[in-house]
């Protein structure tokens, strides 16, 4: 199955006018609202002609400030089918004062989902609501901020232990 026949099953089943694609780069993308991510990945993965059974990574991006968003990718596969999908979403950006962005869990739909949303909690400051365990995963749990933020402030010290290196290692 092809992109264009993946997109014609998803745009049939949730509206054309919810649906955008990008086709511009190595991988097709379909683009769908935040709001509707966990429905139509229950919908690829229970549809028996497609059955996207692997999610094999999630990315979250910061795009800062200047375009006041991020995006969530997600990368599937259908292995009994051999065919890939890439989904995004695109969703306003929270200010450092202001709660986290809040995007739908797939954990549960996905068990590997589990992992790939806490490392972007962690590590881009994304909450997923309905997740079984939304807590740091490479982080200790008291780390201030999310480093893979455009705006994300290194702090001096971590309990006593220097880790601001912008200006080379510092003995002190």
């Amino acid at each position: 199955m092809n992109f264009q026949e993946i997109t014609g099953i998803v745009a049939a089943q949730f509206g054309h006018h919810d649906i955008n694609t990008d086709i511009k780069g190595p991988q097709p993308i379909l683009i769908i609202p935040v709001e509707q991510i966990a429905l139509v990945c229950r919908f690829l993965h229970e549809d028996d002609r497609m059955y996207f059974d692997y999610l094999a990574c999630i990315t979250a991006i910061d795009n800062g400030a200047g375009l006041a968003t991020m995006e969530i990718i997600y990368n599937l596969t259908s292995i009994p089918y051999g065919h890939d999908l890439m989904i995004k979403a695109i969703f306003p950006r929270n200010l450092p004062e202001e709660t986290l962005p809040v995007v739908p869990t797939v954990s549960h739909i996905w068990r590997t989902a589990d992992w790939h949303e806490r490392e972007a909690f962690d590590l881009v400051g994304i909450h997923f609501e309905g997740h079984p365990d939304m807590r740091r995963i490479l982080l200790p749990e008291d780390w201030e901020g999310h480093p893979l933020r455009k705006d994300y402030k290194v702090q001096d010290r971590y309990h006593g232990i220097y880790v601001r290196y912008e200006d080379g290692p510092r003995l002190d």
